[in-house]
């Protein structure tokens, strides 16, 4: 029996390269005959004519489903919107910028088949720019200290997951969902297989500091507590400074510096302006979770979608018929 495959593609500032990409994938997969497949472009609210190729691509195409979110929620967002109508027993995420090649994807098949449960993507040469190279590095140490994730796993958007896996991660419905946390609190059923990567094909990244920091927040905040046990910790050991710091002052006030002379003026307020600065740090962090927390408590979506077209409007319009 063959197996249906979805690819979701979150796509942004990609009018001029998703059509690279889908004849990638139909070439692939009809070399793959024991696969059939389908696959969702949700358009990330992009501001140039990125709907319009997809609209396009749906017409030429009857196993296309695109979808156009109302606002720009992120590319987390965005996968999660695309998985709410996938119907594969595999589903496979990839860039819209053709660096992540879907010509390789069998080698990600072959892992699912094999026994894993998700298999990401590891890049033989990275083709990212400085920044989004600088970026990924910090994504990796954070994965690994915030959300365990093992050293020698490596994460990337390119992935093959099982349809229970992504059953589960549709079961969160908070705002703010971080993908690679909703696999990791999965399964440890986890490989990678290598890949290349390639240079974009066409435009620029649509990742700003802005966003990355956005990510990372995403990333320790909705599914981790490490972040408060740290600032616990931290606070104890400031304290237990400051009393050892109050002893020695006493000493050195008795013992060492005549009665009547004022010192330490300068320390004194490099230490006060410092302590302050971490309990502000704190104090503000603790408000991002609680700030989360009633976001969430508020019902905020993951996304909201304006339009669907393709293969899956299609089936709603013969369903009605």
């Amino acid at each position: 029996m063959r197996k249906l495959v979805s690819f979701v593609i979150p796509c942004y500032r990609s009018e001029a390269t998703l059509p690279g990409v889908i004849k990638e994938i139909q070439g692939k997969m009809s070399q793959m005959e024991e696969y059939d497949y389908e696959v969702i472009l949700v358009n990330d609210c992009s501001p140039d004519e990125t709907f319009g190729t997809i609209q396009k691509l749906c017409v030429e195409n009857d196993n296309i489903t695109g979808i156009d979110l109302a606002r720009n929620f992120g590319q987390h967002s965005a996968l999660m919107a695309g998985f709410h109508y996938t119907k594969g027993d595999i589903v496979v995420c990839l860039d819209d910028d053709g660096q992540t090649p879907a010509g390789e994807v069998d080698k990600l098949l072959d892992g699912i088949e094999k026994g894993a449960d998700v298999v990401y993507a590891k890049y033989i040469n990275k083709h990212h720019s400085g920044f989004r190279n600088w970026g990924s590095h910090v994504n990796e140490v954070m994965t690994r200290v915030m959300l365990g994730k093992p050293k020698e796993l490596y994460l990337s958007s390119y992935f093959a997951a099982r349809r229970f896996v992504v059953d589960e991660m549709m079961r969160y419905v908070n705002a703010y969902p971080y993908v690679i946390g909703l696999v990791l609190r999965t399964t440890k059923k986890i490989i990678n297989v290598e890949v290349n990567h390639r240079d974009r094909q066409a435009g620029t990244s649509g990742y700003t500091l802005g966003k990355l920091l956005g990510l990372w927040f995403n990333g320790f905040t909705a599914f981790s507590v490490k972040p408060l046990r740290i600032s616990t910790v931290s606070g104890a050991l400031f304290a237990a400074v400051g009393f050892l710091y109050g002893i020695y002052t006493i000493i050195k006030k008795i013992f060492i510096n005549p009665p009547g002379l004022v010192t330490g003026f300068s320390a004194l307020m490099s230490v006060t302006v410092f302590i302050g600065g971490m309990l502000m740090l704190m104090v503000g962090l603790t408000g991002e979770y609680v700030g989360r927390m009633y976001i969430s408590m508020n019902n905020s979506p993951q996304f909201v979608i304006r339009e669907i077209t393709g293969a899956e409007l299609n089936e709603k319009q013969a369903e009605e018929r």
